[in-house]
């Protein structure tokens, strides 16, 4: 194992779906170091074999997830709680799937999730998502572990 991979999942043209796309433009732009990004789009299951051949150390994958939370916020989802609370996204395969896939190569693998306003075809991302993307960048820029950001269902949040 040798790399760490960020893996965006999302539709630019659907709204607030494009916050993973958007995140890895701006890590094409500015990359975050010791990662590479692969942006999954729409079918992040088609990236599978290229991570499974990196064999990498950790891959985070970074998506609109809707947790009942307020725009823009992001919290890290256990794989069980993305199939036991049934948190959508608007992709066919379902993202513990992938999960379970990806894990026969990688050593870690953690789901980051960004709440959305709106996913609709042609609308504009909303601002808090598009805020909380270039947070995301920043942080992951600075060198921030993913591990330690906030949970879905961590009862220090409110």
């Amino acid at each position: 194992m040798n790399s760490n991979i960020i893996l965006t999942v999302g539709n630019s043209m659907m709204g607030d779906d494009g916050a993973g796309p958007m995140l890895a433009a701006l890590l094409t732009g500015q990359p975050a170091p010791g990662w590479q990004v692969i942006d999954g789009g729409s079918a992040p299951e088609n990236a599978a074999h290229e991570i499974s051949a990196v064999a990498p150390e950790r891959v985070l994958i970074v998506d609109a997830a809707d947790m009942g939370l307020s725009p823009g916020q992001m919290r890290l989802i256990d794989e069980a709680a993305i199939s036991e609370m049934f948190i959508m996204t608007t992709h066919d395969l379902p993202l513990s799937f992938l999960m379970q896939r990806l894990r026969e190569s990688a050593g870690e693998v953690l789901f980051l999730g960004i709440q959305p306003d709106l996913v609709a075809f042609g609308f504009p991302m909303c601002t808090a998502v598009s805020e909380a993307v270039t947070a995301l960048h920043r942080q992951l820029v600075s060198g921030r572990d993913p591990a330690t950001f906030d949970r879905l269902g961590d009862p220090e949040l409110s």
